[in-house]
């Protein structure tokens, strides 16, 4: 089973490289969203196994689309992908509904261990 995986960040180039390190993973079903607003237009329910955010976009922010994620899909693992500096910032998100995040920069092994440890593999 491949994994539906729906990544959100305003970086082309760290959407590029969140892709490739997926792809080096085995997940080959991958939507992009080039800002908060746009995931959240592309979300649904059921379309996706997991979803990956950063946490400053403009439009609506990663913790916004957490927050309107989960009040249409209380399961579905969201991981939060966030600079050292952000990391106080956590406790927040987890708050929000975050099931996890990765530190930038992350490796292809951090992300398959994320992916692993919340069911998408």
């Amino acid at each position: 089973m491949s994994s539906r995986v729906l990544v959100a960040d305003d970086s082309s180039t760290m959407r590029k490289i969140i892709i490739r390190s997926l792809q080096a993973v085995g997940v080959s079903e991958i939507t992009e969203a080039a800002d908060g607003t746009e995931a959240v237009a592309k979300f649904q329910p059921g379309q996706f196994d997991m979803v990956l955010t950063d946490w400053n976009m403009p439009g609506k922010t990663g913790l916004e689309v957490v927050q309107d994620i989960r009040g249409r899909d209380a399961k579905i693992p969201i991981i939060m992908v966030t600079t050292e500096a952000e990391k106080g910032r956590v406790m927040q998100a987890i708050q929000a509904g975050v099931s996890d995040y990765l530190v930038k920069p992350f490796t292809a092994e951090t992300l398959r261990e994320k992916l692993a440890k919340h069911g998408c593999n």
